[in-house]
């Protein structure tokens, strides 16, 4: 992709996204993801009513007259967008690839926590580490990452979710927020979710495309393992074939809904079956987050 390309790619996700921020998240990220506590803000003369246990006593001998500190929530938070960029997200039967969809998702967030003055951070992963951008505020840091998002060519093609909750988990040392992206095709990635969940305010985010789920009647079909090159000839005449597919995939599904519950990681599906499929799936998770708090 060349760089003119590239910058209006950018920009029109700069455009859409805001826009969804602006008119349809306003207010839900600040109500569900709260900041670390309570941070020292003045001193001011003691009113009636006020609570004794905020007295400062320090103040109030040298002014012979008594003060009382007072706080304000900590608002700033650090969001991390953990993003597998393995091969398997360069597939898509409706709209967009995953890749497509993931870039726009994290815009989405990244310009929702900077509207709140929050950092945002990036570690996308494939078997390996392929890079990491520290959390930073402001615009230009955002639209630093659109970019890499829509142009991050990854050196591997494979699936390592538990390097990426490594990284994470060695990376960040404070608290944070941390979306992790991916299609969840791969395994044993169950201790470091444990682990960085604790750790971490943890959101798991699944994308899959409808054909992932279920296969079409089209009679044999070649298909190829993005991530091993393997190729495969399926029989989707065969009934008994296409219902062992879609048990498996349920199975799966149920499977990795288990081990998010179990770890304490909250998790979001997003069926890329129409144009900006996350908006339902985020808006509800926002809602329903909001409630249980």
């Amino acid at each position: 992709m060349d760089s003119q390309e590239l910058l209006k790619k950018v920009r029109k996700i700069e455009i859409r996204t805001k826009g969804l921020v602006n008119h349809i998240f306003s207010g839900e990220y600040h109500s569900v993801f709260k900041g670390r506590g309570m941070a020292f803000s003045e001193v001011r003369e003691y009113q009636y009513g006020d609570d004794i246990r905020m007295i400062d006593w320090n103040v109030s001998a040298r002014f012979n007259h008594p003060f009382v500190k007072v706080f304000e929530e900590e608002r700033e938070l650090t969001v991390m967008l953990v993003v597998d960029v393995s091969a398997s997200g360069k597939f898509g039967t409706v709209k967009q690839f995953k890749k497509d969809v993931a870039a726009e998702l994290c815009a989405v967030l990244a310009f929702s926590a900077i509207q709140n003055n929050d950092k945002v951070g990036v570690i996308f992963f494939s078997d390996k580490i392929e890079k990491f951008i520290p959390p930073k505020k402001g615009r230009t840091h955002i639209l630093r990452i659109v970019r890499e998002l829509l142009d991050f060519e990854p050196a591997q093609k494979g699936t390592n979710i538990t390097e990426g909750l490594r990284y994470l988990t060695s990376a960040i040392k404070k608290r944070s927020i941390a979306f992790l992206i991916s299609d969840f095709l791969g395994d044993g990635f169950d201790d470091a979710l444990k682990i960085a969940g604790r750790k971490h305010d943890l959101i798991a985010v699944r994308l899959f495309d409808p054909r992932e789920a279920e296969l079409p009647q089209s009679g044999f079909i070649r298909v190829v393992d993005p991530e091993t090159d393997e190729p495969l000839w399926v029989d989707t005449d065969n009934n008994s074939v296409r219902s062992r597919y879609k048990s498996d995939w349920e199975t799966k599904v149920n499977s990795r809904k288990k081990l998010f519950r179990h770890c304490g990681v909250d998790d979001i599906d997003i069926k890329i079956e129409k144009d900006q499929p996350y908006i339902q799936p985020l808006v509800g998770f926002f809602r329903l987050r909001e409630k249980r708090w």
